[in-house]
C-alpha cells in the first residue's frame, strides 16, 4: 500500500466506529450517507482490507478495522495538534483542573502533554483531591474542570468512561473461609468503600476494615503486600494482583463511571478543548503485559478479558 491516508476519510471512519452506523456517522460529520459510503470504499481500497461488516441494521469493525481505529485516532489528534501550532487565533488563558491523585497519576501526563502541544498559550493548574472535595470546590467556583467518580446521588458530571469495579487481592494472598475479610479501602465517605461493605453485608460475609486511606497508592500497597482485600476499577489492576469473583465468595460490584464536571460560564472553546483531550485519553488506555501468575488465573481472564492496564485509580 503506497497511497497516503486521507484525514477526512479517517474522521468519517472514526465516526462510524463510534456510532456503529453509516447514517448516524453521516449526521456527525455533516455529509450525506452516500458520501460516507464512498469515503469508506476509497479508504478500504487504500488499506486493501475490508473495514466493516453488517451487524443487523448497524455496522461493526472487522479485525482490520479495529487495527486501523487506533492509528486513525492518533493521526487525527496529531493533525489537530499540527494545525493548532500555527493557529494565530489559538486559545489563551488559565484552566484550573481538579482530579483525584490516582487519576492524575494515570491519565494527566498524556492529557497535559497533548493539551500543551495543541494550546501552548493556556496555563494549566492541576490540583489533586478526592472526588467529594473536588465537587465542593467546583460548587464554590474554585475550579474550572474536575475529573471525578460519577455519583449522580451527590454530584452531577458527564460520564466519559465506564469500567468494571473488581475485588482484588495479592496473587499470594491465602483465602480463608469462615474468617472476616480484611479490607483496605478509602475513607468512610468513599463511594467504593460503601459499595464494597454493602455488598458483603448483602451476602452475609463478615469483614474487618484494616487499612483506611484516601490514597490509592496506600491501598494498592496493602493489597500487593498480601495484607488485605481491596476494590479497584479494571484499569487500576497491577501485576501481582488477582481478581476475586463470586466463586471466591465475593458479590459482583456495580461498574465504575468516570465523569467530568465543568464550571458554568467557562469559555466554551476552552471547555470543548480540554474535554476532548480528556475523553480521547480515557478512550485509549494502553494495556500492559500481565505477570505470569495472573496470566494463569483463568477466573480473572475469563471475566475481565481486557486486564491489565497501567496505573491506579481510586476516585475517592
Amino acid at each position: 500500500m503506497t497511497a497516503h491516508l486521507d484525514i477526512d476519510q479517517l474522521h468519517t471512519f472514526v465516526a462510524i466506529a463510534d456510532t456503529g452506523s453509516f447514517t448516524r456517522a453521516a449526521d456527525r460529520v455533516f455529509k450525506t450517507q452516500s458520501a460516507v459510503s464512498m469515503q469508506m470504499r476509497r479508504l478500504e481500497e487504500r488499506i486493501g482490507k475490508p473495514l466493516f461488516v453488517k451487524d443487523g441494521r448497524g455496522n461493526r469493525l472487522t479485525p482490520e478495522g479495529e487495527k486501523l481505529l487506533n492509528y486513525a485516532r492518533r493521526m487525527i489528534r496529531l493533525n489537530s495538534e499540527a494545525i493548532a501550532a500555527f493557529d494565530d487565533n489559538r486559545l489563551e488563558g488559565t484552566l484550573r483542573i481538579g482530579t483525584p491523585d490516582d487519576y492524575a497519576d494515570r491519565y494527566m501526563p498524556e492529557i497535559i502533554v497533548r493539551f500543551a502541544k495543541s494550546h501552548p498559550n493556556v496555563e494549566l493548574f492541576i490540583e489533586c483531591e478526592p472526588s467529594s472535595d473536588l465537587a465542593q470546590r467546583m460548587a464554590r467556583g474554585d475550579l474550572d474542570i474536575a475529573l471525578v467518580t460519577h455519583n449522580p446521588g451527590s454530584r452531577a458530571s458527564e460520564v466519559v468512561r465506564t469500567e468494571p469495579l473488581c475485588w482484588v487481592c495479592s496473587v499470594n494472598y491465602p483465602l480463608r473461609e469462615n474468617v472476616p475479610v480484611p479490607l483496605a479501602v478509602g475513607r468512610r465517605d468513599c463511594q467504593w468503600r460503601q459499595v464494597a461493605t454493602s455488598g458483603l453485608d448483602a451476602v452475609g460475609r463478615d469483614y474487618q476494615v484494616l487499612f483506611t486511606s484516601w490514597s490509592a497508592t496506600v491501598i494498592a500497597s496493602a493489597v500487593l503486600a498480601g495484607m488485605a482485600v481491596g476494590v479497584m476499577p479494571e484499569s487500576a489492576l497491577r501485576p501481582g494482583m488477582k481478581v476475586l469473583t463470586h466463586a471466591d465468595g465475593f458479590p459482583p460490584l456495580a461498574p465504575v463511571q468516570i465523569g467530568i464536571m465543568k464550571r458554568p460560564g467557562l469559555s466554551p472553546s476552552l471547555t470543548s478543548a480540554i474535554t476532548n483531550h480528556i475523553t480521547a485519553c480515557l478512550d485509549n488506555i494502553t494495556p500492559v503485559v500481565l505477570n505470569e501468575d495472573l496470566d494463569k488465573d483463568t477466573k480473572t481472564l475469563g471475566r475481565y478479558p481486557r486486564l491489565l492496564q497501567v496505573g491506579a485509580l481510586s476516585g475517592w
